[in-house]
This record gives structure tokens, sequence and C-alpha cells, in this order.
């Protein structure tokens, strides 16, 4: 899959991912009403301090191995 709008997904994943997506190619454009829909969703203050946390390690990590001229591994 390579559109995870296309697939049959839960509210709270789709808010998750909808945020992810947000924070990690517009992090700029996130304002707290990107942070409300997770709540909406179901997501508590700590479980939405895990997914951006987790976005922003995760953007950290790919930017490093971007910035020293890594390449993906062929099984990825």
């Amino acid at each position: 899959m390579t559109d995870y709008r296309a697939a049959a997904l839960t509210r709270a994943d789709r808010a998750m991912l909808d945020y992810a997506s947000k924070l990690t190619l517009r992090p700029g454009e996130v304002t707290r009403d990107d942070v409300e829909r997770l709540r909406a969703a179901g997501f508590d203050d700590a479980a939405i301090h895990h997914v951006a946390q987790i976005t922003a390690l995760f953007a950290y990590y790919n930017r490093v191995v971007d910035g020293l001229g890594g390449a993906a591994e062929p099984e990825w």
C-alpha cells in the first residue's frame, strides 16, 4: 500500500497518520487543532507525546542517514 488514506483504518489510526504525515512534511503548519483532532480520536496527552516524539525521531534518523550519504538497504 502506498497511500494510507486508501486503507480501511480506525478513526484513531487515521488521525494519527494524518498528524504524523503533517508533522513530517509540513511541521511549520501543525497547530493546536491538529493536536485536538488526536484528542477527539481518543488519544490522551501521553499518547499524543509519543506520536510526536516517534515521528520526530524517525525524521531525525532519516536526515542523519541522508546527510551522511547513506543508501537504503535493497530489501527496504
